[in-house]
């Protein structure tokens, strides 16, 4: 803590697996009961302990939570179960994989947990996130009736196109499937258009 230099906080998200998070400052300490505080954000390790943050400081702490610090956490632990590939085309290019949320993050029932999540390419995040793809409770995947009707290149007839009807690839291990419930919810969004 005198020396302010960052360090790396290991959040476990399953069996010899680990998400770094970096940097993070201790900001406080208590020897007592052997406990620190830690910040994610290095303007606000300045910020003393018991200190009324100013409304300034309010709207920057406020800031940070909706940059989703769980992100990087979610992320793995959904790549984890999806065995790093899309649920809706089966790409194996994790830096073309997204951690889709089922019901939205920051809405009721948006938690980050895997039952929650999907490992959707660009191309198939972007399309779900705008109604232009859905996935039934039955793991189905719909696309949009307009695209299916229209003449464009290879990535709309192949990425997108070909996709309708087919089934995702889901989890092996059924507490990391989509939940049905969940699905519906967003389904139904999908059908409304």
């Amino acid at each position: 803590m005198e020396l302010q230099l960052p360090v790396i906080r290991l959040n476990k998200i399953g069996p010899n697996a680990y998400n770094p998070i970096y940097p993070v400052f201790v900001v406080g300490d208590n020897p007592i009961i052997r406990e620190f505080t830690l910040t994610v954000d290095e303007v606000l390790r300045s910020v003393p302990l018991g200190h009324e943050l100013s409304p300034i400081e309010k709207a920057y702490a406020a800031r940070i939570v909706q940059q989703r610090v769980h992100q990087p956490a979610f992320r793995a632990q959904v790549m984890l179960a999806y065995a790093g590939q899309c649920t809706v085309c089966s790409l194996k290019h994790p830096e073309l994989l997204d951690a889709a949320h089922i019901i939205e993050d920051g809405q009721p029932g948006g938690d980050p947990v895997v039952s929650n999540g999907l490992s959707l390419c660009k191309i198939h995040h972007a399309a779900y996130d705008r109604r232009l793809m859905g996935i039934s409770p039955e793991c189905v995947v719909e696309i949009n009736g307009r695209l299916l009707e229209e003449v464009d290149g290879p990535m709309l007839r192949h990425g997108l196109q070909e996709m309708h009807g087919r089934p995702l690839v889901i989890p092996t291990r059924q507490q990391d499937r989509p939940d049905p419930d969940r699905l519906e919810q967003r389904y139904v969004k999908f059908l409304a258009g």
